[in-house]
């Protein structure tokens, strides 16, 4: 949508190729139906440092069309924008149908939305002339854009088609997998703490394959579900298990980050020492949440019924590890169709950074997921989406490469 208006309002005849009813439907379940449209990042690095596969590349697409660019485009469209935890940018109505409308009014003004479905591509001399629509109507173009999203949510659209068309264009197609997704989890007690949300804990992924490598870490909330683990930190955190194997990964979770092991000891004796004739299990409420207490108790070996001031040092040792790092074994991504996006896509040595141009066809651009670049969860993504799209739409206005 982005690309098709920017085209359109610079004056090139343009048609966006929608196979759904109505332009937008990811856009509406992005943020939990609040839409996340960007990060509040005020510097091309930031942005950067947020895409952990091929980041670099989309420097020229961000440094043209910044979160601030962003914001002005749906403020200017009378949607109003607020800031929120983490720097994401949602609506301040808190409505996704704002910015799906906002973008659907500005391709309307713009362009012609035509329902139809491209299953081929139409090429000549090294150019593209266009596509062939799954009812075989043929669309002459001098331009195409492939923005089609990459295969997660499949329900909305995204099904792979793009991938389809850049092949036929000879482009190379890095294998997608889903990222930004929950992970399963080997250990069972994940079940017994389904809908339990932690705040304020750090996350850490292990790589054993690689010595027990720590590949990320981060500070924020995450959540516990029957199939294992979810929420903010753990959607980041499986953008970076590139190849997944069963057993390879291990998460970390410290439940008391702010507080060094000697500190979180001294608590747990103050703790205790407010409870002296209490069983250990009864201990624990003030530390941590209920739901979990029953699960760091089984696990820490320490008899539930043993009165706390019967708690050896050695004890409380182990219990003080346990805290600082309770470990799961992953198992696997959860299906794509769960994830938020997807990873792979068009390699990016075959696209032009400078204009989103293929480098195997001329007059062919790619945008958004389809090309093989994926961020952090937070607004990033959509950030990618639009940066991309309107680069290329710019690219779409310039002198064309032929007559016909």
């Amino acid at each position: 949508m982005m690309a098709a208006g920017t085209a359109g309002e610079n004056g090139v005849k343009t048609v966006l190729l929608e196979r759904n009813e109505k332009p937008g439907r990811k856009l509406m379940i992005t943020g939990k139906g609040r839409c996340n449209v960007s990060n509040n990042c005020d510097s091309v690095q930031q942005l950067i440092s947020s895409v952990p596969r091929n980041g670099r590349f989309l420097f020229g697409a961000f440094s043209r069309f910044m979160p601030s660019d962003t914001v002005d485009f749906f403020v200017s469209r009378g949607v109003p924008l607020k800031v929120e935890r983490g720097n994401r940018i949602f609506p301040v109505s808190d409505k996704a149908s704002d910015i799906v409308d906002c973008l659907h009014d500005y391709v309307k003004k713009n362009a012609v939305i035509k329902h139809g479905r491209a299953v081929k591509l139409l090429t000549e001399d090294g150019c593209v002339r266009g596509v062939v629509t799954e009812d075989g109507e043929t669309l002459t173009a001098r331009k195409v854009i492939i923005a089609t999203g990459g295969v997660s949510y499949p329900s909305t659209g995204s099904t792979g088609d793009g991938y389809t068309l850049a092949k036929q264009a000879g482009h190379t197609i890095i294998s997608p997998v889903p990222s930004l997704v929950p992970l399963e989890i080997h250990e069972g007690f994940c079940t017994d703490l389904t809908g339990l949300s932690l705040r304020n804990v750090t996350v850490k992924i292990i790589d054993t394959s690689k010595g027990n490598r720590e590949i990320y870490s981060e500070f924020g909330e995450m959540l516990f579900t029957h199939f294992g683990v979810s929420g903010p930190l753990i959607l980041s955190a499986s953008a970076h298990m590139r190849e997944m194997e069963k057993g390879r990964y291990k998460v970390s979770i410290d439940l008391k980050p702010a507080l060094t092991p000697e500190q979180l000891d001294a608590r747990i004796l103050r703790d205790f020492s407010e409870n002296t004739n209490k069983n250990f299990i009864n201990a624990l409420d003030a530390l941590l949440p209920k739901k979990l207490v029953p699960v760091i108790v089984k696990l820490s070996g320490i008899p539930m019924s043993l009165k706390v001031n019967q708690v050896t040092r050695e004890q409380r040792t182990e219990l003080v590890s346990l805290l600082k790092n309770l470990t799961v074994t992953v198992t696997g991504f959860r299906p794509v169709d769960e994830a938020i996006i997807t990873s792979g896509g068009v390699s990016v040595k075959e696209i032009n950074p400078s204009t989103m141009e293929s480098k195997l066809i001329r007059g062919l651009y790619f945008a958004g997921e389809v090309i093989d670049v994926d961020a952090y969860t937070g607004g990033f993504n959509l950030q990618i989406a639009f940066a991309t799209g309107r680069l290329a739409a710019m690219n779409c206005i310039q002198e064309d490469y032929y007559d016909g």
